[in-house]
């Protein structure tokens, strides 16, 4: 028997918006309804094993059921904004995926449900009804089945029903059912029902009387009195309700059962809208055959594996000749490399004529190049593979050379250059662009910029993501192996980071972001690859012997937090300290959660000043991370040369910051004295010294400049305490008068505004009261009136716009502000009013950079930058080129902006991290 499913699209989508937590995408559009609507159809499709779907939704007119009853309409909830705005984006995903819609106007989706579910079932179809609605199990028949999603221990459980399951749960029939909703009636549908009935009672009247008519007939044995007489009283009520409740079995939807055949519910364009709205998990459902639309696999026609030298050459030759070509290096793991026999091929270095020579290794880190794929123009896309006569050096000598501009000057755009720089012999100023980093600029909210999503965001074209085509395994090991995936997938890479560059270019001119794309962005690749290919030294036995200082104070806490809460127990779990804190001890201030009491920070802090335990909680937390991040995490990251070479990272942050990975150096915790010691470990290279050169309230001399508040920008020119000079004009009083408490409460005051700081933030910070908090920032506004006019400047910008901009045109979306949501406005809002501020320090820090990097390679200093953190770079120094490293710094970094107010550089010098800070 033929298997059809039916979904109630709007009941559906309201369960999935409800039960799945909010979820958005870069773009901002909210996806939680639609992603849990897609769980649900596709695991009733799998339970099912049907070969028909439709899916059918209300239109926005009232239906004729309830057009003569608009008194009732008034009772229903709008739509949630957030909801609203999926519902017709459900539909465009159902529509690419082939699924039927059935409207109708004047008929609400239950009316086309029965009408289609009854009519199937006279055609001897097996059919089975999903809704959220438990108005549908009126529906319910020999075949037709009733599926109700439920959460459940927080995951959806699916209960079904046929008329026996109806009988056994509710004690009525479906067709009963009918009755009991009329009698108890059901705001969320507008059904009014009757006064005094609850489910129970009319449950009871139907079970014993079949329907309301009968129980009216039989109105004297009702019982209890007060259904009774309401029943007596508001009989036409019960009658109008259950004309409401009732599902309409005839209306005129036109329902062709061949169009709801599923053939490919995993086409290109529904792939398309899953990488639009990022379902990862969802994605894994497509293979790569299934996107094999026309104008991808045309395009795959024309991919070509190349191994002969001789057509590599040619290859290149006319490469060298095209405007713009597109270029990929891709490295394979030293297992592959010696199981392809290549080893010999793995060393290679460059002597001072640029050109590669193999012998000894000479960067650390480095893998086999098993590949490169080149697109040479749209007869050209091919992936050449090392091996034999075509090594590995001669490749990156022909890779550079192109990149170079010295065979006719053919500009190149490849993914991700800061990994293939260590490979290549070329210029700062190049003619090479990263298509990733452009991707990113104009929409630095996605979480990856890879070859297909680049492809579908500016070439309109759907293709499979390595993950598709590859899984986890390595793309150089399947070159190796000629995988024919393998080779797509390269050639992928290659075709279009050469076809996005015009698309990619245009857009940045567009938004006025070219020159931020030029002049900073590109050159700042070199910098990072400069800085991570130089490492910086750690000293191995300093961090063994750090650790086992930490060890012996958290041992020693740990017995003292044992002592003061009077047992032992894991301090670890939230759940046994909340118990213990809030339970045993009867602390004030405890949340209890579904998990227990909240043991976060925020909670934790307010107690600390009141209960010495709780501070050495706090205290043990800190060790411990300290202990298992950088004391145990440190290590493993630790190369042979006894140098960390981490991760500098340009399209990960939202603002434009870098950020700091494998490891993370940008999180050390700098509250307790032995947070700050880790970076002892952190030492020069013999015959050096670090010098740390750090901005001084760089964000607060751009607030001043952007704002033009010239009180503020007076108190800077002044030279004197910004925090102090805040205090005394805020608080009315001689500067000399100003006391410790008030300069750090401006402090808190002045970088508060910075971040957007509410009332209640700031109370939470300085431990006054919100009246209080209200004032100091009223007070504040009233001080400096042109930061206040530029801030709300900023938010309506946003508004307008959906964007704000730093000083150099970089560009922050914020789709919170136009969320119904009023905690994500209010997020929105103070991204709108820190963005710019802290996107702009962003921005100078990488000018000041480029510059320093650019000015020591210039002069041939043997000095270089090893760690950029934040608003600070720590340079690793010849004993001989302090003072002019010192010097080279303060210029190069006061001199990456012309500000109204001048920036400040405090540099210091000293035989580690922690001595140089």
């Amino acid at each position: 028997m033929d298997k059809l499913v039916l979904i109630d699209g709007h009941s559906i989508l309201n369960r999935a918006f409800y039960g799945v937590p909010d979820l958005t995408n870069s773009e901002g559009l909210h996806t939680n309804a639609v992603y849990g609507f897609l769980n649900i159809m596709f695991k009733i499709l799998e339970e099912e094993k049907a070969d028909h779907l439709a899916v059918a939704f209300d239109l926005k007119e009232p239906t004729f059921r309830h057009q003569m009853y608009e008194a009732y309409k008034g009772t229903r909830k709008p739509m949630p904004e957030e909801l609203h705005e999926q519902v017709a984006l459900m539909k465009e995903v159902l529509t690419a995926m082939g699924v039927p819609i059935l409207t109708m106007p004047g008929y609400a989706a239950d009316d086309i449900l029965g009408t289609v579910a009854k009519r199937s079932q006279k055609e001897g179809i097996e059919v089975s009804v999903v809704s959220g609605d438990r108005d549908l199990l009126q529906l319910a028949d020999e075949h037709i089945k009733i599926r109700i999603p439920k959460t459940s221990r927080g995951g959806t459980e699916v209960h079904d029903y046929y008329p026996e399951d109806v009988k056994r749960e509710y004690q009525v029939t479906p067709a009963e059912f009918i009755d009991v909703k009329a009698l108890m009636g059901d705001s969320s549908d507008n059904i009014p029902g009757v006064p005094s009935i609850g489910e129970k009672t009319a449950t009871a009247i139907i079970s014993a009387y079949g329907s309301i008519e009968n129980a009216y007939a039989h109105l004297e044995e009702i019982r209890p009195p007060r259904a009774k007489k309401a029943l007596e009283e508001h009989y036409d009520m019960a009658q109008m309700s259950k004309e409401l409740a009732t599902i309409c079995l005839d209306c005129p939807v036109e329902f062709e059962y061949g169009k709801t055949q599923i053939e490919n519910l995993y086409t290109p364009e529904a792939y398309q809208y899953m990488k639009r709205l990022e379902f990862k998990s969802i994605l894994t459902r497509f293979d790569a055959a299934s996107l094999g639309g026309g104008e991808t696999s045309s395009l795959e026609d024309g991919f070509r594996l190349v191994t002969e030298k001789a057509e590599a050459e040619t290859l290149f030759a006319k490469a060298a000749k095209q405007p713009v070509v597109g270029v990929q290096l891709i490295t394979a793991s030293r297992s592959a490399a010696r199981a392809a026999g290549e080893m010999e091929q793995l060393s290679f270095s460059f002597d001072e004529g640029g050109t590669l020579q193999s012998g000894e290794k000479a960067k650390e880190g480095l893998l086999p190049v098993a590949a490169a794929a080149l697109c040479a123009g749209e007869e050209d896309i091919c992936c050449i593979v090392t091996g034999g006569e075509l090594t590995e050096v001669w490749l990156l000598e022909r890779i550079s050379a192109l990149l170079r501009g010295r065979n006719g000057g053919a500009g190149a755009w490849v993914l991700d250059l800061k990994e293939q720089l260590p490979y290549l012999d070329i210029p700062y100023d190049g003619p090479v662009f990263d298509a990733g980093v452009a991707g990113y600029l104009l929409n630095p909210l996605k979480d990856s910029y890879g070859y297909d999503d680049l492809a579908r965001d500016f070439l309109g074209l759907t293709v499979p993501s390595k993950a598709d085509l590859l899984g986890k395994q390595s793309l150089g090991d399947a070159l190796w192996m000629k995988d024919p995936k393998a080779v797509s997938c390269a050639c992928y890479m290659g075709y279009v980071a050469m076809k996005a560059a015009a698309p990619l270019t245009e857009r940045l001119q567009q938004t006025g972001m070219y020159q931020l794309f030029i002049e900073i962005e590109m050159p700042l690749i070199y910098s990072l690859s400069s800085m991570e290919q130089a490492g910086v030294k750690v000293e191995r036995e300093e961090l063994k012997e750090y650790g086992s200082r930490l060890k012996v104070q958290i041992d020693v806490l740990e017995q003292e937090i044992y002592r003061d809460t009077g047992k032992e127990f894991n301090i670890n779990s939230p759940k046994q300290l909340g118990e213990i804190l809030f339970g045993d001890m009867a602390l004030p201030g405890g949340k209890k959660t579904k998990t227990g009491y909240s043991t976060a920070a925020d909670v934790l802090e307010k107690l600390a000043p009141d209960y010495p335990v709780v501070q050495k909680i706090l205290d043990y937390r800190q060790l411990t991370k300290l202990y298992s991040t950088y004391a145990e995490g440190l290590a493993a990251f630790i190369g042979s040369d006894g140098r960390i070479h981490g991760k500098f990272n340009q399209t990960i942050t939202a603002t434009g910051r870098i950020s700091s990975t494998e490891p993370n150096l940008q999180n050390i915790p700098v509250r307790m004295e032995l947070g700050r010691e880790i970076r002892k470990v952190f030492v020069p290279r013999e015959g050096s010294v670090f010098v740390d050169a750090d901005y001084s309230q760089i964000e607060l001399r751009i607030l001043a400049h952007m704002s033009g508040d010239d009180r503020l920008i007076g108190a800077y020119r002044s030279a004197q305490d910004i925090h102090a000079i805040t205090a005394s004009e805020v608080f009315h009083i001689p500067l000399d008068q100003v006391t410790p408490l008030q300069r750090r409460n401006a402090k808190a005051v002045n970088f508060g505004i910075v971040y957007g700081i509410s009332a209640f933030g700031l109370s939470e910070d300085l431990s006054i009261s919100r009246k209080e908090a209200v004032e100091y920032i009223n007070k504040y506004f009233e001080t400096y009136p042109g930061v206040k006019t530029f801030l709300d400047g900023l938010v309506t910008q946003g508004k307008e716009q959906g964007y704000v901009t730093t000083l150099y045109g970089r560009r922050r979306p914020i789709p919170e502000l136009k969320s119904a949501n009023f905690m994500q406005r209010q997020f929105g809002e103070r991204v709108a009013m820190n963005s710019p501020i802290q996107g702009t320090a962003a921005d100078v820090m990488k000018i000041a950079m480029i510059r320093v990097d650019r000015e020591l390679k210039k002069r041939n200093m043997k000095s270089r930058i090893v760690l950029q953190i934040h608003d600070e770079l720590l340079v690793e120094t010849e004993r001989s080129e302090v003072e002019a490293v010192k010097a080279l710094l303060e210029e190069q970094m006061k001199g990456a902006a012309d500000l109204k107010v001048a920036l400040e550089v405090d540099a210091k010098v000293g035989d580690s991290w922690f001595a140089a800070k």
